[in-house]
């Protein structure tokens, strides 16, 4: 993963100093692109520990279509956990409730979950149901009846919703490209990217997301292409991540998929297994929002 490790050193030596929307301030670039051939080993992060678990589950979530956290939070995903407790926070019903209490009510009150666990039409509902269609569904069709074609897109940005989300897509748009050779290869934009703590995530489930569905079109896996908008490391997470910079990275750990799905809706978390997966330790940072 030194390529990762090139974009956190990039930024720091050649990006500006902006003020941001949660008032964190970050230095950025924009433009940024990195290349993994997942042949070469699965890209989960070496240098400090990346909880696959998480990133698995989140995927899961929104390849079902759901949008509440409900799900996450009664599988111990605290990805998304931070957004709605905001929200919360600015209500009427708040009574100085801790994060934790929050969840606790998310988990055992399906009538508060339903009001203050849902994030809007975020990702899955976007994947699923972008305007009455079924963008997932309809790329994986692509990809068996017409692999040729330059048109096997998935857009999260649905400017007529984009305003009812709890937070925007990240990760907004990917094409997807089937060689002569049988591989199956991923390209996303993303249009911010907080470096240290969502791009790691973003990586490992992206890779996934390309493994699953070359695993039930029968191909074989390509590059994943991760293309970069507004790439930036919050002003909070420089010491952190000069930290990561000098560590040594590990050989890259390989996935193995059990099972013979051949629809993406079958696959399930004790599906996925990964091996030889050497780290660093972790690395906290603080969640801007």
């Amino acid at each position: 993963m030194q390529t990762y490790l090139d974009l956190c050193d990039f930024v720091l030596e050649n990006g500006e100093d902006r003020s941001d929307r949660t008032g964190t301030g970050t230095r950025s670039v924009f433009g940024y692109q990195m290349r993994f051939d997942l042949s070469q080993g699965f890209p989960l992060l070496t240098t400090k520990r990346v909880h696959f678990a998480s990133l698995a589950k989140e995927l899961l979530w929104f390849i079902s279509g759901d949008t509440n956290i409900k799900w996450l939070v009664e599988n111990n995903v605290r990805i998304w956990n931070e957004w709605p407790y905001a929200i919360f926070k600015d209500s009427s019903d708040y009574n100085g409730e801790t994060m934790k209490e929050f969840i606790e009510r998310i988990k055992t009150d399906d009538k508060f979950a339903k009001k203050y666990g849902d994030l809007g039409p975020v990702y899955g509902k976007q994947w699923r149901d972008f305007n009455g269609v079924d963008q997932l569904q309809k790329v994986i069709d692509t990809i068996r009846y017409n692999p040729n074609s330059r048109r096997i897109i998935l857009s999260a940005w649905n400017p007529s919703e984009v305003d009812d989300m709890a937070l925007p897509p990240c990760h907004a748009f990917m094409q997807f490209y089937v060689s002569e050779s049988g591989k199956l290869s991923l390209q996303l934009y993303q249009r911010s990217a907080d470096i240290f703590l969502g791009v790691p995530f973003n990586i490992a489930s992206y890779a996934l997301l390309l493994h699953m569905i070359a695993k039930i079109t029968d191909l074989e896996v390509g590059d994943f292409v991760h293309t970069i908008g507004d790439a930036h490391i919050y002003k909070d997470h420089f010491d952190v991540v000069k930290t990561q910079l000098t560590r040594k990275p590990y050989p890259l750990p390989k996935l193995i998929i059990h099972g013979n799905q051949k629809e993406i809706e079958e696959f399930k978390f004790e599906d996925f297994e990964i091996v030889d997966y050497q780290h660093h330790p972790a690395l906290k940072a603080k969640v801007s929002v």
